[in-house]
């Protein structure tokens, strides 16, 4: 039996491709600050919004932290502490994991993350999750990519801060039949003029095969919405329940209000985009019999839609 190459990939049991609905994604990330109440308090603000999943970030401290940088201290919520004790600070555990997972099953919600280091791959797959993302800044850690691929889920792939050259390694790595391709600016927040949308277009052209997304760091919902019309088939925003919050992804994050919206406009966009067969409408022909002089070729059956 012969493969044939799809541009279709599962996230669990949703299927994410251009001839489905986008699938977005609310970015939690570490925007709770290390609590499990505000983690919870944006769960449900993805839910109520619509969205398909929620995602977060996990590190080991250890590892993921610059040696050099471990006894820096700097100002926190908490007060002042080395920069290896606010890492630990902010990062969930198993028992925060459990109550997410658990939480998310019962609201009906996906939930993965993606890993910063080999031992978070590990600890993310006891949760069963339906697919890792690899963040841009990883997008070059062969490591972190093959212990990825050797659990045969899907793999989001962001190519923020990254060249031609690295992504195509990157997918080699991977294997392009289980990876979700995605169009990122790391610049946080992201200018209008970085963001560079038609790169969606210039990835579907390189990668035929592969499902193209777009990971948004700007401020607005405009942009993202246009990422959809040009043919992101995932769509991954963070999110706060304040952007005047402690952290650096606060202030190029949606608030509630800002997601609705945003998952709203992208629903009504591929609404709209429709499947690029031109038909005559059941409402058109009202107008047509009403405003056309001359009839013209009769219309074939198969064209008309009621």
């Amino acid at each position: 039996m012969i493969h044939t190459p799809t541009r279709e990939r599962l996230i669990g049991d949703r299927p994410v491709g251009p001839a489905h609905p986008v699938y977005v994604t609310a970015e939690i990330g570490l925007n709770h600050n290390g609590d499990i109440a505000t983690c919870l308090q944006l769960i449900d603000v993805a839910v109520e919004a619509g969205a398909d999943a929620v995602k977060f970030q996990k590190r080991t401290p250890t590892v993921c932290t610059p040696r050099d940088q471990w006894d820096v201290e700097r100002d926190t919520p908490w007060g002042r502490m080395t920069y290896i004790d606010y890492r630990h600070r902010i990062e969930f555990g198993v028992d925060e994991y459990r109550v997410i997972d658990q939480y998310s099953r019962d609201k009906g919600i996906q939930w993965f993350a993606s890993p910063w280091d080999v031992a978070s791959v590990e600890f993310l797959n006891d949760f069963d999750v339906p697919a890792h993302k690899i963040a841009s800044a990883c997008l070059t850690d062969d490591d972190l990519l093959r212990a990825c691929r050797a659990y045969g889920k899907t793999v989001i792939l962001s190519t923020g801060m990254s060249t031609p050259a690295q992504i195509r390694h990157a997918v080699e790595v991977l294997g392009s039949s289980n990876v979700v391709l995605v169009h990122a600016t790391s610049t946080y927040p992201a200018e209008n003029t970085e963001l560079n949308l038609r790169m969606i277009n210039t990835l579907g052209t390189e990668y035929p095969n592969v499902p193209i997304g777009y990971s948004g760091h700007e401020r607005g919902l405009q942009t993202t919405v246009a990422a959809a019309a040009l043919g992101a088939c995932f769509i991954e925003r963070h999110i706060t329940l304040d952007r005047t919050m402690w952290g650096s992804d606060q202030a190029a994050s949606l608030e509630p209000a800002g997601l609705s919206r945003l998952v709203r406009d992208v629903r009504v966009i591929q609404e709209a985009l429709g499947d690029g067969v031109k038909r005559v409408y059941e409402g058109e022909y009202a107008a047509m019999r009403k405003l056309r002089r001359v009839p013209g070729v009769v219309a074939d059956a198969a064209t008309r839609v009621a």
